[in-house]
């Protein structure tokens, strides 16, 4: 399959690898797309897993609504249920990074039934985000997210001169300079970029949709080279799983693991999936 729909939206996806393997749903973050995944998508294969990678809310141009409740986190995991279904899969195993990641762990909260096997790349469970807040240093490196709660300012700044303070964000976290223009060049299409941002911009919602506990068997990988992400959430985050649970550290390596350390994350997903 190279698309399904849901309510009136078309998302792009990339079914790749073998018909018969293991289902294993790859979501990106921001602002990337499903081909953040392209090097780690053939090691999967290799080692006879399917992968299914949308491209998500927002970032597939024929799935970009306007208005930013249409961004809130039940849209995002619908948008995931709505996938299995029209591939005719039950469950899948989940891997996600940054937003990806969040909606991941709802989906492992709210809907244990479809998830095989949680993977998290980066982003720590909501509610040790949460606390993470007030009691370290994450407000600080979250400061965007208060900056992105503003009205065409973030657009404006980040596309400027053909996307320059885009271009400088991504370089400047080691991002290689052809992915960071594929993403670049992605953000720049008609509205594109205000759709991403309004994940952002639905966080005042958070509050109505709590995650939860999740209760599928959780693999989560942090970065200490992550500027956006801190320890403090990722160290709390196991008490947030009532599953079996591994953490797993990467030194060294900045926010963008699924570009940065492909071979390392295809191993750990495949012994988690195969675990």
């Amino acid at each position: 399959m190279d698309s399904f729909r849901r309510g009136g939206l078309t998302f792009d996806v990339r079914d790749a690898g073998p018909d018969d393997g293991d289902p294993v749903v790859l979501l990106h973050g921001f602002p990337q797309d499903s081909t953040a995944w392209d090097r780690v998508a053939p090691a999967l294969h290799q080692h006879g897993l399917r992968t299914l990678a949308p491209d998500q809310r927002g970032y597939s141009p024929m799935a970009r609504p306007r208005g930013r409740s249409h961004y809130r986190l039940r849209e995002t995991v619908s948008d995931v249920l709505a996938l299995l279904d029209a591939a005719g899969l039950p469950d899948a195993h989940v891997v996600g990074h940054d937003w990806g990641g969040i909606v991941g762990w709802a989906l492992g909260a709210w809907h244990p039934d479809r998830v095989r096997t949680l993977t998290a790349l980066s982003v720590p469970h909501p509610g040790a985000m949460a606390r993470a807040m007030v009691t370290s240093d994450q407000a600080l490196r979250s400061y965007y997210m208060g900056l992105f709660q503003l009205p065409v300012l973030p657009e404006q700044l980040l596309l400027a001169g053909n996307g320059a303070a885009l271009r400088r964000m991504l370089a400047h976290g080691g991002l290689p300079d052809d992915a960071v223009a594929r993403y670049v060049r992605r953000m720049r299409e008609p509205g594109a970029l205000t759709a991403a941002v309004n994940w952002y911009r639905a966080l005042p919602w958070a509050g109505r949709d709590p995650v939860g506990r999740v209760r599928v068997p959780t693999l989560h990988v942090w970065s200490t080279g992550d500027a956006f992400l801190g320890r403090a959430a990722t160290e709390d985050t196991a008490r947030f799983v009532e599953a079996p649970y591994r953490l797993e550290i990467l030194d060294d390596v900045t926010h963008w693991i699924p570009e940065l350390a492909a071979d390392r994350t295809a191993e750990l997903v495949t012994a988690h999936v195969r675990g």
